[in-house]
Parts: structure tokens; sequence; C-alpha cells
């Protein structure tokens, strides 16, 4: 367990010899099958839920209700799985196997729910106690998504002083890092952290985490070199977030996403199943200058009956296609529009920057450099490196974004 609440790429091996030792414990199994479900059909994953479901009713309550938050999860329903935690933590409080399920929470899309769940870590930890790192660990990328960056750093290095392989400790800090501007030395501790694990099971996230602070302290390269060697083909998002950035203060790109492959993923039945993955899909179209796509993209979502995808998803991917048509003032005008709503795109603060990154270059390009250094004072007086900010602000040549894709 301290493995898999650690991330550890060895949580994996061992939650497979825990099932083969103890193939009757419903626990282990539901375990694994939360780790596994992505990689697992539709039938294989009814049947291993089911058998975990059966052997955790033998085990007890406590089992059963774990491995039924596991099922709902793994089947999508984030409402539910997280109304059942609430139920399952006033039952046995501060369970750890529980707490890695709490993530569900902002998935369900809905600022009440988020809010009940930012609360609810908050309570667990209460009972657990400071020194428990696991909800330790919790409540610092709490406080992360919460802008108490400053906080959130403080509770990540107790709980990796307390465990230093915690791997949801190490993700807050590099949140914090971002927020604070934390530059080299958060690229340093992600490099140490990740050479004691490499197989860690967020090592290709904590990797894009390194390249936009490399991005953030000018060390376009180094970015580069990351998004090339640590991202997989199918992390289309975080390298689509990465080259995107690069674009957006006039540097090259690494290496791209295919545009056909991107194209596949929007057009397959879960293209458009979540807004995030969708917002992603968009930047990856924009980086390749797919102007025509991201019209088509806006065009499907104004049409679509969920408000976010109406309201926020398809205003945001216009304005991609407008900066990619080298039409800054038309694209600013529409981000502008937005103001908070933009927080609707789903994601976390540092994913969601990224539109602000965007319409600061808009604003900059279409002669309001004022106005953008206005959108960017908070991060400019707040962040020690700032490097990017700088060069998000400096004027460039209409239509740079198709002159760097084509």
């Amino acid at each position: 367990m301290s493995e898999l609440l650690s991330l550890s790429g060895r949580a994996l091996p061992l939650l497979q010899q825990w099932v083969h030792r103890d193939p009757d414990c419903g626990v282990a199994r539901g375990l694994l099958t939360l780790v596994t479900a992505d990689r697992l059909g539709d039938e294989d994953l009814r049947e291993q839920l089911v058998i975990a479901h059966r052997d955790a009713r033998l085990a007890g309550p406590r089992e059963t209700s774990l491995v039924h938050g596991v099922f709902l999860h793994t089947h999508r329903h984030y409402r539910l799985t997280a109304d059942h935690l609430v139920g399952h933590f006033a039952r046995w409080p501060a369970d750890e196997q529980a707490g890695l399920l709490m993530g569900v929470f902002a998935e369900c899309g809905d600022d009440v729910y988020r809010a009940q769940g930012e609360s609810l870590v908050e309570s667990q930890w209460e009972l657990a106690g400071p020194d428990n790192w696991p909800w330790t660990s919790w409540l610092a990328a709490i406080r992360a998504e919460q802008g108490r960056a400053r906080e959130a750093h403080n509770l990540a290095e107790r709980a990796l002083t307390l465990h230093p392989r915690s791997g949801v400790a190490a993700h807050a800090l590099a949140h914090a890092g971002h927020e604070l501007g934390a530059g080299p030395a958060s690229v340093s501790f992600l490099d140490q952290w990740l050479a004691a694990d490499p197989d860690a099971m967020h090592t290709r996230h904590l990797n894009w985490h390194a390249a936009l602070q490399s991005i953030a302290c000018g060390d376009f390269p180094d970015a580069r070199r990351r998004a090339d060697t640590a991202l997989a083909h199918e992390d289309v998002g975080m390298r689509a977030a990465t080259n995107w950035r690069l674009l957006l203060v006039g540097q090259a790109p690494a290496g791209r996403s295919d545009l056909e492959h991107v194209r596949e993923l929007l057009t397959a039945p879960g293209g458009m199943a979540e807004i995030f993955h969708t917002f992603n899909l968009a930047l990856a179209l924009a980086v390749e200058a797919a102007t025509d796509d991201l019209l088509a993209l806006a065009k499907r979502a104004a049409g679509d009956d969920r408000p976010d995808y109406r309201d926020v998803l398809a205003p945001v991917a216009r304005a991609l296609a407008d900066i990619t048509a080298g039409r800054p003032r038309a694209a600013a005008d529409l981000l502008s529009s937005l103001g908070e709503k933009t927080e609707r795109i789903g994601g976390v603060r540092v994913e969601r920057e990224i539109i602000q990154d965007t319409l600061a270059r808009a604003l900059a390009d279409a002669g309001e450099p004022a106005r953008a250094a206005d959108l960017l004072h908070h991060r400019t007086t707040t962040r020690h490196h700032h490097t990017y900010e700088t060069h998000l602000l400096a004027p460039t040549d209409r239509g740079w974004v198709r002159h760097r894709c084509v």
C-alpha cells in the first residue's frame, strides 16, 4: 500500500503479486483493477470487479464499500462515486485506501462537488493528523489548486520529510513551484526525485512539469528535449500544451503530434466526452495551424447541449482558429469576453493558464501591450522568473503561428 500511495513504479507489480498470492482478497483485486482500468475492455473490467466485490463482501463492510467505490469510479460515475465517498468516510474516517479515489470530486466538473471534495480532504487530514503523509500530500495538492501556493509548498515539503517517495507530494510541489516561479530549483528537484524511481506512475507528467518550468525561465531547448524524450505518442495533450507555449513566445516547437491522429481522437467515441480532453485536442490542432479543423470543432461545440461546451469550449476553439489565421484582434475579443468562465474548461490551474497566455499573446499582437501587461501583472509581481511572461508581452509579426507550424 505504501508503494501504491506513493504512486511508485513498483506499485503495479506488487499489486499483481498480492492478487496472485491472495486471489480471494477483494481489496487487492479492486485496487489492481483501479490501477489497470484503462487497459481493460468492458467485459474484463466487469468480470474483475464482480469477483472483487464478491470477495470483499466476505471480508467486511469497509472492504465492500471500498470496492463499490472503485466500481463507480472505473465506470466514470463520478458524482455517484463522490456521494459514495462522503458516506464511506463518515463510517471509516481517514481511510487511506479510499483516499486514492479523492480526485473524483474535481472530475465531476461541478464547483459544488469540487468544494465538497476540498472540504473532505481538509477534514480527513485533521482526523489523520499532520504526521500522516498520504493525507498531508493530498491536502498539499488541494492547496496548490486553490492558489495557496506557499501553504501547498510547506505541506508538500512536510509530506516529503515524512515520506520522501510521496508522488502526490512531489506533484503538489511542482504545482506550487510553478505558482512561485521556482524555475531551475523545481527542475532540479523533479530530476532528482525521478532518478530514484524512473518508472513512477506519473513520470511523464512530472517531466512535463519540468518542461513548463524550463519554459518559464527561458530554457527552451530543455523544454523541447523533455517533450521529445519523456512524452509518449499518446501524450497528445501534454505535448500540445508544451508546444503551444513555445509557439506563443516565438520558439520552435518540439516534435509534434500527427494531425491525422488528432483528428482520429476527436472523432472517436470519447473525443468529446470530457471537455478538458477536447480542449487539449484543440490545442494540438492549433499547434498544427489547422484552422479549418478548429472552426469545425468550434461549430460542433457551439451546437452541443452541454453549456460548458457551448459557452466556453466553442469560443476558445474559435479564438485558436483566429490566432492560427492571423486574426489576433478577433481572438482577443473572444477570450476577453469569457473572463472567469475559462475555469469551466476543466483541468487544473497550471493547465488552464494557457488560455490566459493565449489572450496575452493576442492582445500584444493586436497592438494592446498595456492590456496584455495588466493581464499578466499578478504573475510578473509574484513569481521569481518572468522570462516567459516577458516574451509573451513582446511584439511579433502577424501570422507567427502559421509561419512556425508549416
